[in-house]
């Protein structure tokens, strides 16, 4: 017999009774029933329940071994009572009869319940981590997260791509999040940086003549968490393609997202390709968003006509002077009672707002509140068409410059759709944006910007960037969605020296900073590249999305807390004062934060790079 198992203690079976077995495993749950001591033992295929008598001469033993220890337990397979069959578990037709009993290794008291779901709090959880991932939520999590990669790899194979890895220690790229940089011991004041994405290594693949590659790349970036971000390290499925349009890479990618959430959605229904394209102006129109829920069905409608020179002047005047009205309908609102309107009034108060209007359409037609009121018949009507109102619905108006009102407005049409349960519950609603914005104005220095990829292809060319305004230049670029989750950005990429240079011109880069900055990128361009493209989407938002977790955390293997902290291996930590000097760095520290007086001090991070998260500088000596 083997000294550990002759199964896992998900295995057995009634087929099994009878059978001398021996499971070892985590002691997951004890119950004292007086003359009969049970034990639920667990690994990672499962639970199994053992008992033993009171008359045992091991049974002293096994009562004093405390939740959590790793032990050995031999005996016999039996039929349990049918009284007590736990049709809950595979296992649950049978127990094991302890006749040995060999402890492996004897647990501490633990700081947190294995068993149960009960939340510790993110600081005990997170310190000691390899005790929340026993738990079977985490266990079930971890598990879905190693079968939804091998299904991706699978998947890519099948359709032709390559595996390639990219370096991990690479140039510092200047554009997008903040870098973790890496200091060189053998060149002195010089650093690597880990990549934020393998964005130019694929691309420099394509020019090498690969035609499909994909890597479940890590990607490093030192930003803010929330809820779909882990700080410091995520991994992507990276991929890029030669010789192709936004088509192809649609094509491509599209299957292989459906048939991932149609393995794992668990029942869930998905959206079967190819998936709703949705350009950025209509994205930001009708959901005041560039990621939207598609599960949410309230379309917001523009009625700034509605309004200009109209009664109500609060939004005429404001529509006179370059503001827009959002009209963001409530389906089946009109019934409810005034307060149901007056709480959402409160709620913009609240978000920092002067308000939100309102009107209320009876069922019998009439349109009451105060808007109405200073309306024409011929105005509401206005209203009620762009909106696609009907008798019995409510209203809610959003009055602001362009960009604020998209973006509030997204936010109302989230709120009322929560308010009203509107939400398609147990789906997976894709779509791609597209036609991005290439510039954009920088709203501090109100100079132009790339709006979202500098390295995509302007739609046009070199044609589009010499005689168009750059404000109306589309790239060719795209987002894919899911739920209101932004999986990834993409892009058909830029592969001419000669319209990179002139892209790059428009927001002030001559040529010479764009050789000095691109250098590995643009000279490899000028050998000869063909068109190409690809997209990345996020693994951990995919799981999280599979998992129906509300945070990103509850997906990862070992995350980092909120301010970019490993709890369990202490970092980041101190560097002893001769591994500096090895890499030729001295510390220059921030002056520690004065504490506030009891008068009114506010807390908070100091400006800089204790706000980002770094306790530290450093700098060449």
């Amino acid at each position: 017999m083997h000294p550990y198992r002759t199964h896992t203690c998900g295995a057995l079976r009634a087929d099994h009774v009878g059978e001398q077995v021996r499971l070892s495993g985590w002691v997951h749950r004890k119950r004292d029933h007086g003359q009969l001591l049970f034990l639920d033992l667990r690994d990672d295929e499962g639970l199994t329940q053992a008992v033993i008598d009171v008359s045992s001469p091991i049974f002293s033993e096994v009562e004093r071994i405390r939740v959590e220890s790793v032990v050995c337990v031999t005996g016999q397979c039996v039929r349990r009572d049918p009284e007590t069959v736990n049709k809950k578990l595979p296992t649950g037709e049978i127990e094991v009869r302890v006749e040995q009993f060999d402890v492996l290794s004897a647990a501490n008291q633990v700081p947190l319940q294995v068993n149960s779901d009960e939340d510790a709090g993110e600081e005990v959880r997170l310190r000691h981590r390899y005790l929340d991932l026993r738990r079977e939520r985490m266990h079930a999590n971890l598990q879905l997260r190693s079968d939804v990669i091998f299904s991706l790899r699978q998947r890519m194979v099948e359709q032709g791509f390559r595996e390639h890895q990219t370096p991990i220690l690479t140039a510092s790229s200047p554009e997008g999040a903040r870098d973790y940089l890496v200091p060189s011991r053998l060149h002195p004041g010089k650093f690597y940086a880990l990549p934020q994405a393998p964005q130019m290594f694929k691309q420099l693949l394509m020019v090498a003549g690969f035609d499909k590659y994909f890597q479940i790349a890590p990607c490093f970036r030192d930003e803010a968490s929330r809820a779909d971000r882990s700080p410091g390290e995520f991994y992507q499925l990276d991929f890029e393609m030669s010789f192709v349009t936004q088509d192809d890479v649609f094509n491509a990618i599209e299957p292989v997202l459906a048939g991932v959430f149609q393995e794992f959605g668990g029942g869930r229904a998905v959206d079967a390709p190819p998936f709703r394209r949705i350009p950025y102006d209509e994205a930001m129109l009708k959901y005041g968003s560039d990621k939207p829920d598609l599960r949410n069905p309230i379309e917001i409608a523009d009625v700034s006509e509605a309004f200009r020179g109209s009664g109500f002047g609060i939004f005429a005047k404001a529509v006179d002077k370059g503001s827009v009205v959002r009209a963001v309908p409530a389906p089946g609102a009109g019934s409810r009672p005034r307060s149901f309107f007056d709480k959402f009034n409160n709620w913009a108060q609240k978000q920092g707002k002067a308000g939100l209007g309102y009107i209320i359409f009876a069922e019998d037609g009439t349109a009451k509140g105060p808007i109405a009121k200073n309306l024409e018949d011929t105005r509401l009507q206005q209203i009620t068409d762009a909106a696609g109102l009907k008798a019995g619905d409510g209203v809610f108006f959003v009055c602001d410059k362009p960009s604020e009102a998209a973006t509030f407005a997204g936010t109302v049409r989230t709120e009322v759709a929560n308010e009203l349960e509107l939400i398609a519950p147990d789906c997976y609603r894709f779509c791609w944006v597209v036609d991005f914005p290439m510039y954009e104005l920088d709203e501090e220095t109100g100079e132009l910007a790339f709006s979202h990829n500098p390295f995509s292809m302007p739609q046009g060319g070199m044609e589009a960037l010499e005689t168009q305004d750059p404000l109306t230049i589309k790239a060719s670029q795209y987002d894919i969605v899911c739920n209101g989750i932004e999986l990834s950005s993409g892009a058909i990429r830029n592969h001419l020296p000669e319209v990179m240079y002139k892209a790059f011109g428009i927001v002030g880069y001559a040529p010479e900073e764009v050789d000095r900055r691109f250098s590995g990128l643009i000279n490899a361009l000028k050998y000869g590249a063909p068109p190409h493209g690809g997209c990345a989407p996020g693994i951990d938002r995919m799981i999280m999305l599979l998992a129906d977790e509300p945070n990103i955390r509850e997906v990862i293997p070992f995350p980092m807390t909120q301010r970019a902290e490993d709890l369990m291996m202490g970092a980041p930590a101190d560097v002893p004062e001769d591994r500096l000097k090895e890499l030729h760095l001295k510390l220059s520290l921030p002056k520690k934060k004065a504490q506030p007086t009891q008068s009114g001090g506010q807390g908070g991070e100091q400006p800089g790079a204790a706000a980002s998260g770094q306790d530290t500088t450093a700098t060449s000596g």
